[in-house]
């Protein structure tokens, strides 16, 4: 292929990642993601994301993308009480573990407060 028939904007985003490698500092890499999403669409910043993990081993892949992914993780020892840490972390989690957790805790209560749980939620919602 003839570079002179390249996409222009796929061009500055090659590039800048010759520049970020070659550079080898954390500054070079910071500026990335601007000229990513400026020259790149959704679908090819996630194909080039993906096929970067996909070159990695499964441990550094899982790394990088849960460094990126991040959440809450696991809720922490309450502070005050345990209602003050559960809207502590719940305010710093992802959808995902907050549905994880709230689905694992409502499968550990005793049948009674389950039913008192479902009691309070409907009348939340009828308010």
């Amino acid at each position: 292929m003839n570079l002179n028939h390249m996409n222009p904007a796929h061009q500055s985003v090659a590039r800048s990642i010759c520049y970020a490698l070659t550079l080898e500092n954390p500054d070079s890499w910071q500026g990335l993601p601007v000229i990513l999403r400026a020259r790149l669409d959704e679908r090819e910043r996630g194909m080039l994301a993906y096929m970067s993990l996909r070159s990695m081993d499964a441990d550094n892949a899982a790394t990088v993308a849960g460094a990126f992914v991040g959440g809450a993780g696991m809720p922490g020892a309450p502070l005050f009480n345990h209602m003050d840490q559960a809207a502590f972390w719940a305010d710093m989690a992802e959808p995902a573990e907050l549905d994880a957790y709230a689905l694992a805790s409502f499968n550990r209560m005793a049948p009674a407060r389950q039913a008192a749980f479902i009691h309070y939620i409907q009348r939340r919602d009828a308010a």
